[in-house]
């Protein structure tokens, strides 16, 4: 048996998918590609394959991890080509490594968020930024299946900034880019949950929906609140290993 890890992008249209969409996209890709998967037992076996803290539906992202469980070795960089041919544009695997440490989840400890949003000028995003990050905490509310859930939204944020940004046609107004830097913690704060906040601090509301990407995920870096890869692990490991003996 062996494992393998992958990273792949949400772009453009494939960001409204909701993540049983992809999963359906993917065992398809698996068949079409005819990846040699390892299944799991029982009366309906189901290919093996973990997904890992997927982005909400809507958003965007260059950041989505999963593991998969191969019957055959296979070369991680051809399994990446091979699955590039059988998934739509928008859903794209960047990387693949082979799977030689455990607790690819337990790594995935944030996540780094752009957020575009048109029709706010650059300093009014300043001074939202500046009036979240100096509250101690921002009650936010959610719906959830099981009714309306109120939560802390600033606890979780390590770093926010607001950047300028360059809006689609002119006359729109301004444009302003937000650069989040959130831990993941339960209940998981959001970039909607972080928008609810500045509008509850700063009444900030943008005139159209903002447009979210996830630019990365993985450990945190305590002292420069940064997010680091979460497959160099696995790579740094491949890469000390001493050559398999020829058979």
């Amino acid at each position: 048996m062996q494992r393998i890890r992958l990273r792949y992008t949400k772009r453009g249209r494939l960001r409204f998918t909701s993540h049983r969409d992809f999963q359906r996209a993917f065992e398809r890709a698996l068949r079409r590609a005819e990846v040699p998967m390892a299944y799991s037992a029982g009366f309906t076996p189901h290919p093996k394959v973990s997904y890992a803290n997927a982005a909400p539906t809507g958003t965007g992202s260059e950041a989505e991890y999963l593991e998969i469980q191969l019957a055959e070795r296979r070369d991680p960089d051809e399994l990446r080509t091979l699955l590039n041919t059988s998934l739509p544009d928008g859903l794209d695997v960047t990387d693949a490594v082979e799977a030689t440490t455990s607790g690819l989840a337990d790594r995935l400890q944030a996540s780094v968020w752009e957020l575009r949003l048109d029709g706010v000028e650059h300093a009014a995003a300043e001074r939202a930024v500046a009036a979240f990050l100096a509250a101690e905490t921002v009650e936010v509310q959610r719906r959830t299946k099981n009714g309306l859930r109120s939560f802390d939204a600033r606890g979780a944020v390590v770093g926010l900034e607001a950047l300028p940004g360059q809006a689609d046609r002119p006359g729109n107004g301004g444009c302003a880019i937000l650069r989040l830097v959130v831990r993941h913690v339960t209940p998981a704060v959001r970039p909607d949950d972080v928008l609810s906040g500045l509008r509850a601090t700063a009444d900030l509301a943008p005139p159209v929906p903002a447009a979210v990407t996830r630019l990365a995920q993985g450990l945190l870096d305590e002292e420069s609140d940064t997010v680091t890869d979460p497959l160099a692990p696995d790579r740094e490991a491949v890469q000390a290993a001493p050559p398999t003996a020829p058979e």
